[in-house]
């Protein structure tokens, strides 16, 4: 029987025997920028410290990872935590650069910002505890969150705490990595009589037009996805459909509860996606199975996603934090976090042939990350939460 697609998704996603809570997990199925290269959470892990420096390295620091899949990011940034360091395990990465020139991809798509003033009486980040010997090492100070609707992974490390609702009350940073692509909506399709749902039957992905869209959903795509022009006009069944949305009023809705959750910090949306200059004319509804795109059938055999319109979701974060968000490339993004992907030098090769091997396949492997026809298309929508903006919006 057709349903909307808002339902079918999240039956097919996280209903009993769905796509995200049984089986082995997101990782046998598609390649995200967490499984491709330990880069990724090593840019991220320096972001960490980044947080808990501007927020003056309080007793606990939260890293609350939403969408974790099967807690791989929350792992690796256990590692990388535990690890010792020259300067101390606790101290920030003084070699991370504080940003990046603009690059190639970031020229064509500069970051934009939304337009929210900040939020009067901020408070400012609280003096690090210091008794002659510096702040705590971070180790002993993280706490880390995998927030997901499956069971808790056997064998995962008991550093990595698991729940279904993200917490409230979060110091640090929250991650939301190729989470808000897999949030149920809505598609739309424009019709000679305005936009109207388009329903699906789970079982086969055929779909059918249905009736008006609701005046919140028709209210959102007013402002956030406009028509491609006129309704059309000529015979026929009255319900021809020339163009696609996917209403991502649920998102938006989704973002700004996660933004909520946070005291001080900042949340973190990695994702594909446009902004409203650039939706697709057709949307982005797609699925994946077994490493492979595939017809988006939503009866729980695959993944069923669609980019996420970030401009509308920012402007909600926004809208409960108070102060402005900022939307830049992956490429800039992890080159800032000191990710660039850049080959080691000639000479190192006859000083240190393993070594020189080693370098180069971890340039190999950023490339990847960064790559603006791949992983590094992705947006990074950071949203500050009551903590001084400037040290994360440096690009």
């Amino acid at each position: 029987m057709p349903m909307s697609w808002g339902a079918a998704m999240a039956r097919a996603l996280y209903g009993p025997g769905g796509f995200f809570v049984s089986g082995p997990g997101p990782a046998d199925h598609f390649r995200t920028s967490v499984h491709a290269a330990p880069a990724f959470a090593t840019a991220l892990f320096r972001l960490v410290e980044r947080v808990d420096t501007a927020l003056g390295h309080p007793d606990r620091l939260d890293v609350v990872d939403v969408g974790a899949g099967r807690g791989e990011l929350l792992v690796a940034l256990a590692g990388l935590a535990a690890r010792p360091t020259p300067a101390g395990p606790g101290t920030p990465d003084a070699a991370a650069r504080p940003g990046a020139p603009g690059t190639a991809a970031g020229a064509n798509r500069p970051a934009s910002v939304g337009g929210v003033p900040d939020r009067p009486g901020r408070p400012r980040p609280d003096p690090a505890p210091t008794g002659g010997a510096g702040p705590v090492p971070l180790a002993r100070r993280l706490r880390l969150t995998a927030v997901e609707l499956a069971p808790r992974p056997a064998g995962l490390p008991a550093a990595v705490g698991w729940a279904e609702r993200v917490p409230t009350g979060i110091t640090g940073l929250l991650l939301a990595t190729e989470w808000l692509d897999n949030v149920p909506l809505d598609v739309a399709g424009w019709t000679p009589t305005g936009w109207r749902y388009l329903l699906v039957d789970p079982a086969t992905g055929t779909e059918t037009v249905g009736g008006p869209v609701n005046p919140a959903d028709a209210d959102w795509l007013a402002a956030w996805w406009p028509p491609p022009g006129p309704a059309p006009e000529g015979p026929g069944s009255g319900y021809g459909v020339t163009a696609r949305a996917e209403i991502g009023r649920t998102r938006d809705e989704a973002w700004a509860a996660a933004v909520r959750r946070i005291d001080r910090g900042l949340a973190l949306a990695v994702d594909y996606g446009h902004v409203r200059a650039g939706r697709p004319h057709d949307g982005t509804l797609t699925g994946y199975r077994g490493g492979r795109q595939v017809h988006p059938v939503p009866d729980g055999s695959c993944d069923v996603t669609a980019h996420v319109a970030v401009d509308s979701v920012g402007a909600a974060g926004a809208a409960v934090a108070g102060t402005a968000y900022t939307l830049v490339d992956q490429r800039a993004a992890l080159r800032a976090l000191g990710a660039d992907g850049g080959r080691p030098p000639l000479a190192l090769a006859s000083t240190d042939p393993a070594g020189y091997v080693r370098a180069l396949a971890a340039a190999g492997a950023v490339a990847e990350l960064t790559d603006p026809a791949g992983l590094g298309g992705h947006w990074w929508l950071r949203q500050p939460v009551g903590v001084d903006p400037d040290p994360f919006m440096a690009r």
